[in-house]
C-alpha cells in the first residue's frame, strides 16, 4: 500500500513463524528509541502496543518519503541488534510492515481500544494501564510522551471518554467470549 501524507494509518508486524520479537524488556525499550530515533520525526502517534511477537503503531504520517525510509531503517536497524544480541540470522519479522488506512473517524476510536487491549485479550495482564508497553498508561500520566495525546482525547470527548470507552469495549469483548460471538 502507497503511504500519503496527512492520512491516518495502523502500522503492524509479527515475528517471522509467529515468533517473538521481544525477548526482554530491554528489547521493547531499544524498540522504541529506536522508533523514536527513525520514523517518529515523520509522524503523528496516537496510540502503539508491542507484544511479545507482534508490534501495533496507529499514526499519521507527515512526509511519506521521509516516513518510509525511516520505517526501513528501523526495521533494518532493530532486526540487525536482535540477530547479533541473540546469534540469530535470517529474517526477524513476517515481510514488510503491513499497513491499513484508517478513514473513518468511528474507526479512529475502535483503532485505538483494539490496539490498546491486545496485552489484556492475550492475558498478559489484568488492567490495561498495568501494561509496559503500550499507550494506554501514557493517556494517563502527565509524563512527557511521544504520543499526540490530545487530539485523542478530543476524539474520546477528554480522559474520561477515553477511559470508559475503553472499559466498555472491555466489557463487550467479554461479552463476546460469553455469548461465543
Amino acid at each position: 500500500m502507497k503511504i500519503y501524507a496527512d492520512t491516518y494509518y495502523h502500522i503492524y508486524n509479527r515475528g517471522n513463524n509467529k515468533d517473538l520479537i521481544f525477548f526482554e524488556d530491554e528489547n521493547y525499550r531499544y524498540f522504541l528509541n529506536q522508533f523514536k530515533k527513525y520514523v517518529a520525526p515523520f509522524c503523528s502517534v496516537y496510540a502503539y502496543c508491542l507484544m511479545p511477537n507482534h508490534f501495533h503503531f496507529f499514526l499519521s504520517v507527515d512526509d511519506e518519503q521521509l516516513f518510509e525510509k525511516g520505517m526501513k531503517n528501523f526495521m533494518i536497524s532493530y532486526s540487525k541488534a536482535i540477530n547479533k544480541k541473540y546469534n540469530r540470522v535470517g529474517s526477524l519479522f513476517q515481510g514488510r510492515y503491513k499497513v491499513s488506512e484508517i478513514a473513518s473517524e468511528s474507526y479512529f476510536t475502535r483503532i485505538i481500544t483494539y490496539i490498546h487491549q491486545n496485552p489484556l485479550v492475550a492475558g498478559l495482564v489484568k488492567n490495561m494501564e498495568d501494561y509496559k508497553y503500550s499507550s494506554f498508561a501514557a493517556y494517563l500520566s502527565n509524563k512527557e510522551t511521544l504520543i499526540s495525546k490530545q487530539g485523542v482525547l478530543d476524539w474520546f470527548g477528554g480522559l474520561d471518554g477515553f477511559v470508559n470507552d475503553h472499559k466498555m469495549s472491555v466489557e463487550d469483548l467479554e461479552m463476546e467470549k460469553y455469548l461465543k460471538i
